[in-house]
């Protein structure tokens, strides 16, 4: 018991005596009590009592004096002590009488004892005797015996009993820990099997016995405990609970208090439980120590947890070897690692292992490896089987490769939701493009977002043009998307975002998103800003963005060099853009082009 307050303190008040040397301990006190007690109960039994003789003889048998015990408790069931029958059972059953033990039980059973007619049916099921079993474990629960009620459902639940859950409750309530603990887990079962109807109902309710059965100190139902506050984002109290099964010897807990650990950015701390788990053999655990030392570098170190949890019958840590090898080049090893893993079933570790194969050029032992990952759930497998497919050019294999990226979609692949959405459009199903399209865009795709305001750009109808300089904020759909993928650096949504700012008249958004196309390489955002800035007044600057948009092949902005050289009497180099407009097109710029560059000749040559 902790003592509140300052113990010198209390000393002092006379409130806390301090034992002196020659007072008993309280250790001794109980045992003096117990021999007095005992002391009595012998005196009462020699006088023939009943009852004295049944309690001296459960006293003598919870110390494990069975001779002692037994001729009191043999004389007080001949009295009719149903008590000491049961008691005399179980004396019986430790020295290996089972048999006769079940005797007395029976006896004692019929006589109304619920401990006996528990033992008994425990008796009967240890022989293989169901029914008889059932009959006393449910004549002991019915009289309100706790262990006969668990043991009973633990036998109803062993047939599948629909029963079995009733009797479950029953001994949970009384304060079971176990059956508190299975019956949660029975409810956690049932939550995950079920659809969204009733399934929260479920989950509290496990949530509620999973408690009592930790508070009671079970350290399964602590580490489950953990799992569901954990999930619900109770991290603090999660972590408790981790911590009290943990501490109790359980690895998963210690695991998982390690990933919370880590997640709050204690890697340290991390780390110990890890190792304490891994110590234990759990194979996550060593999985754990080895990603947390491959990431500082220390791949020996980390190769030896891998093998541990390898050998601790992880698959992930052939898996991890595999990565690790990979990593250093070692692609032989890679392989070796990749293919243990996936052979036991790692889905990840095929798809790995199909890629490898790729990569060396081996597609024909590629494939089915991204088909038995595909088929196991793996979502980039799937994915890579849609490209490997569509790389082959045929209709059928371009069919094959459509399945798979919606397969692949429907998992919420974002990649592949925009090959979905492509080939939709391809099709002319606007509808279902539109929808995978949003989906891939919503995923963080910048091309999606881009294919889908351009859909939805196709479908809006004219807007009334605006005068430069004029701001309208009024925005479209199809403009947030272009915005969107514009952030994220997609140039042709960026050269887009800067048509329509400056068709609203907003002249420094235009000129913003152009230059930011222009920068990163766009021809098109070089042009548009170069217009932008001559129709400011300010052609040199122009002239700069219309060359470099030349130089990567822009006629249009050719031509524009073209004109401006003109103007200024540099004939010659009007005519080698001129030349270069001609020769860059399209058809209706070569055309102005050639006849600009024969009139500069004309004047060159005059």
């Amino acid at each position: 018991m902790d003592v509140m307050g300052d113990k010198a303190t209390l000393y002092g008040t006379g409130r806390f005596v301090q034992p002196s040397g020659g007072e008993a301990s309280r250790d001794e006190r109980d045992d003096m009590g117990e021999a007095a007690e005992e002391l009595r109960l012998r005196l009462a039994a020699e006088t023939g009592d009943t009852e004295a003789m049944s309690v001296l003889g459960a006293m003598l048998l919870r110390r494990g004096d069975l001779d002692g015990a037994e001729p009191h408790l043999r004389a007080a069931t001949a009295a009719g002590d149903r008590a000491a029958a049961n008691n005399l059972g179980v004396l019986l059953h430790q020295r290996g009488y089972a048999e006769e033990a079940a005797g007395w039980w029976r006896i004692a059973a019929v006589a109304g004892s619920a401990a006996a007619a528990h033992a008994l049916g425990r008796h009967y099921r240890e022989r293989g005797d169901e029914p008889a079993a059932e009959y006393w474990l449910r004549q002991s629960a019915e009289q309100g015996h706790t262990l006969g009620a668990y043991a009973l459902a633990d036998l109803l639940e062993h047939r599948g009993d629909v029963g079995a859950e009733q009797w479950m409750r029953v001994a949970a309530e009384r304060g079971h820990r176990e059956a508190a603990y299975r019956l949660a887990r029975a409810l956690d079962r049932r939550a995950g099997q079920e659809d969204e109807t009733g399934t929260d109902n479920a989950v509290e309710e496990a949530e509620q016995w999973y408690r009592q059965a930790a508070a009671r100190g079970h350290r399964r139902a602590a580490l489950h405990l953990g799992a569901i506050l954990e999930k619900r984002g109770d991290l603090k109290e999660a972590g408790r609970w981790y911590l009290t099964s943990a501490k109790d010897g359980e690895t998963r807990a210690a695991c998982a208090l390690g990933f919370l650990l880590r997640d709050a950015g204690d890697t340290e701390s991390a780390a110990v439980w890890w190792l304490r788990a891994a110590q234990e053999g759990d194979g996550n655990a060593a999985n754990a120590l080895g990603a947390l030392h491959a990431e500082r570098g220390e791949t020996q170190t980390a190769e030896r947890w891998y093998r541990a949890a390898l050998n601790a019958g992880d698959d992930n840590g052939a898996y991890n070897l595999g990565l690790l090898c990979a990593e250093q080049g070692r692609t032989a090893q890679a392989e070796q690692w990749y293919r243990r893993a996936a052979y036991a079933g790692h889905r990840e570790a095929a798809n790995a292992l199909a890629i490898l194969l790729l990569q060396g050029g081996d597609t024909t032992g590629a494939e089915p490896w991204f088909s038995k990952a595909a088929e196991a759930g793996s979502v980039d497998a799937a994915f890579n089987l849609g490209i490997l497919y569509a790389g082959r050019g045929t209709a059928r294999d371009a069919e094959m490769a459509l399945r798979w990226y919606e397969r692949a979609a429907a998992a919420g692949h974002t990649e592949a939701a925009l090959q979905v959405g492509i080939a939709r459009l391809r099709e002319g199903d606007e509808q279902e493009a539109e929808r995978h399209l949003r989906c891939a865009a919503g995923g963080g795709s910048a091309e999606a977002a881009y294919r889908l305001a351009t859909l939805l750009d196709a479908r809006r109808p004219p807007e009334p043009a605006h005068e430069l300089g004029e701001v309208v904020h009024e925005k479209t759909e199809c403009e947030e998307w272009y915005e969107r993928a514009a952030s994220q650096g997609h140039r042709r949504a960026q050269v887009r975002v800067g048509m329509l700012a400056a068709a609203r008249g907003d002249v420094v958004e235009a000129a913003r998103w152009y230059r930011a196309a222009a920068e990163a390489g766009s021809r098109n955002g070089a042009f548009n800003l170069g217009l932008l800035l001559a129709r400011e007044g300010s052609e040199p600057e122009a002239a700069v963005w219309w060359t470099r948009a030349a130089d990567a092949g822009h006629g249009r902005a050719a031509l524009r060099l073209a004109l401006v050289y003109a103007r200024r009497g540099e004939l010659a180099e009007g005519q080698k853009w001129a030349d270069r407009a001609v020769v860059l097109g399209p058809a209706e710029v070569a055309e102005r082009a050639g006849r600009l560059r024969d009139a500069l000749r004309e004047e060159l040559s005059a």
